[in-house]
């Protein structure tokens, strides 16, 4: 049988069990991993698509073991009925396009190069190892509670802050009803990641329309996970996001009034590998620019983030000891792997 995608990446990995082995940087393995041939379009029957009214009434514990499904078997699943009015989304999206349409000059007043920053801006970029241009632009920033942060953020369109906080806030409470939900499916405590919660980080994506001469080395985002619990996906009309299931490349096109929750390293920690960190990518096509709003979850820096302890047994020893965001965040950057791999620090040590 011929070695997976996911294989194949561990072959090329250094090693990562002690930290003492890690480089401060070298090539993401996945970077090197030739490209699967053949994409399945995911519309209709790829992605699970769960109806959210579910949580509210008798059938709670239904919805709950769909969600758990999901989380287990793709990685990712697709919310209809979220709560999210429509007003709010249309007025998000319009308000990212303005705001990537204004002059070079205003946007790059945001422009950092700082991952702690409270708001910054990240532009494309030549990746000369591979001979390929990542296209994507994003305005990144924190969000919770919006008014500890908002007056950090760009006064122009003049709408900015207003519509962008309006749709900060009613995701915020999408996120935290789906964690409890994902709690519940794990047989935990229904607050437990909730108590583990510290913010809400936002990253606004705009990716350009590609000259067709070019599509073949340019990437929208290269493949990785999020380094989160989870990770709220609203997409425009355009199609873009791709994922791993099933070891093949699937595209996950829109869905009319719908949202994309995928899983984060952090819960591939916490529910002991049970919910694995879902590996995607974003292209991009010749015809029309794509705008995406990413909304991430993450724990309190002092927050222990190892297997909860119910999730533990005999038949299911712990793979990850415990550690905190903060540990795990600073990791990230001194390690520069861009997948799950680099949970690979913090596995438990075998008997």
């Amino acid at each position: 049988m011929s070695p997976t995608l996911l294989q194949q990446a561990d072959a090329l990995h250094p090693a990562l069990s002690d930290p003492k082995n890690v480089q401060s940087t070298y090539t993401d393995p996945l970077s090197e991993v030739q490209a699967l041939s053949g994409v399945d379009a995911a519309f209709d029957g790829s992605t699970p698509v769960i109806d959210m009214d579910g949580l509210l009434g008798p059938q709670r514990s239904e919805f709950i073991k769909q969600i758990g499904h999901a989380c287990e078997k793709n990685g990712f699943f697709a919310v209809r009925n979220h709560g999210i009015p429509e007003m709010k989304i249309s007025n998000m999206l319009d308000t990212a396009r303005d705001f990537f349409h204004l002059p070079e000059e205003e946007r790059l007043k945001f422009r950092s190069s700082d991952p702690d920053s409270l708001i910054r801006l990240v532009t494309g970029f030549q990746d000369k190892t591979r001979n390929i241009f990542v296209s994507r632009q994003s305005l990144k920033f924190h969000c919770h509670p919006v008014e500890d942060f908002k007056s950090h953020w760009p006064s122009t369109p003049p709408s900015f802050r207003e519509k962008v906080g309006e749709y900060c806030a009613s995701v915020r409470k999408v996120e935290v009803a789906i964690l409890e939900a994902i709690s519940e499916s794990l047989g935990l405590e229904r607050d437990y990641i909730d108590k583990l919660l510290k913010g809400h980080y936002v990253s606004i994506n705009y990716y350009p329309a590609c000259q067709e001469s070019e599509l073949d080395v340019t990437h929208g985002v290269r493949t990785h996970t999020d380094p989160t619990i989870i990770t709220i996906l609203m997409q425009d009309d355009v199609p873009g996001l791709q994922v791993i299931n099933d070891d093949k490349w699937i595209d996950v096109n829109p869905i009319p009034d719908a949202v994309v929750v995928h899983v984060g390293d952090m819960l591939q920690a916490l529910s002991n590998c049970r919910y694995k960190s879902l590996l995607h990518q974003a292209i991009v096509n010749c015809e029309r620019e794509r705008v995406s709003i990413a909304s991430y979850c993450y724990p309190s820096d002092d927050s222990a983030i190892g297997p909860a302890k119910k999730l533990i047994d005999d038949d299911h020893p712990a793979i990850y000891k415990d550690f905190t965001y903060k540990e795990f965040h600073e990791s990230m950057w001194r390690v520069k792997c861009s997948t799950a791999k680099r949970l690979d620090l913090f596995k438990a040590e075998s008997d």
